[in-house]
Parts: C-alpha cells; structure tokens; sequence
C-alpha cells in the first residue's frame, strides 16, 4: 500500500477517526490569531474554526464518527482554556465528540503514550511536535502497529469522561 498523508487519511475514512491529545500547548499548530484574541479577552471571532466544522458535519452527516480524548490536569493552561473554552465548544456544534482523562491528583494511565488520530481502527498516525507547540508533522504507521494504538484508545475512552459533563464541573 502506497504511503497516505494525514489529509489523505481525513478524506477516505470510512466510519471513525479517533484522536488522542496529550499535551498542554499547540498554541504554534495553528488558529495563533484567535488564541492572541483569547490572551487579550476579545470575544471569539466570527467564523473561527469555520472550515474544520464543516469538515466534521461532512463526516458526521454520513454517519461517521470524529472523536477524541485529551489528557490533562488542572489548573488549565493558558491554551487549554483558549482550546476548551472555543475549539471543543464550536467543534461540537460540528458533531465531534470530546472526552477528558483529568489527571489531577492521580497518576496518568497513559504515560508515555504519543499524540495520535487512529482511522477506522486500523491506521495509526502519530502526531509529532516542537517543544513551542508548533506541528513538526504525522507519521503514519503500518497496520502491524494498530494494536498498540486500539490499546491506548480503549484505555484512554475507559478513563475518560465526556468534555459537557467535565466542563460543566470544571470550565473556566
């Protein structure tokens, strides 16, 4: 099988793209402007994330899954606030679903676990960055790795609860 990109993998899943994030800061990957809005207290800019919702209701008007959990701990970040507070709330209204493995407190069931998207439960793709939060990029893996990749999913999904109902306790 040829090599796929990322962009590739988003256009051809067939059922669901799950997505784990670990760390606290991406505030380099992109949407910098509207974090720099967030920083300075101006209100969510028309249109943010616009493209992105779009993608999603795509996907979830064919009955596919878009999905993710995010490992974290309180207090929140700076970005996490920006990435919660705007992105998971306009995500939403595109038919993503977010859950949230609060590590504060307790030990992190996922230690050493990458970034990643997992496609149709077959195709790993691990999600590099800097230590400034900018994207270096993805590298999609073989199927022989899936295993690993189920694993972390199942365990990430099995210590998580869903982002409304986190939120409603803990949103800033």
């Amino acid at each position: 099988m040829a090599s796929r990109t990322l962009g590739e993998l988003f256009d051809t899943f067939q059922q669901e793209a799950f997505r784990l994030e670990t760390l606290d800061d991406y505030s380099k990957s992109g949407n910098v402007d509207a974090y720099q809005a967030f920083l300075a207290g101006k209100p969510q800019p028309t249109g943010y994330n616009a493209d992105w919702v779009a993608e999603l209701r795509s996907h979830t008007s064919e009955g596919k899954r878009v999905y993710r959990v995010h490992v974290l701990s309180r207090p929140l970040t700076p970005y996490l606030r920006f990435e919660l507070g705007w992105g998971y709330q306009k995500n939403v209204t595109g038919g993503e679903e977010f859950f949230i493995l609060d590590t504060t407190g307790k030990s992190n069931p996922l230690q050493g676990a990458p970034d990643f998207w997992l496609f149709d439960d077959v195709t790993p793709a691990v999600m590099s960055y800097a230590p400034d939060g900018s994207f270096v990029g993805a590298n999609v893996l073989p199927a022989e790795q899936t295993a690993e990749f189920r694993a972390y999913r199942d365990k990430a999904l099995a210590h998580a609860v869903p982002f409304t109902e986190w939120w409603a306790k803990y949103g800033e």
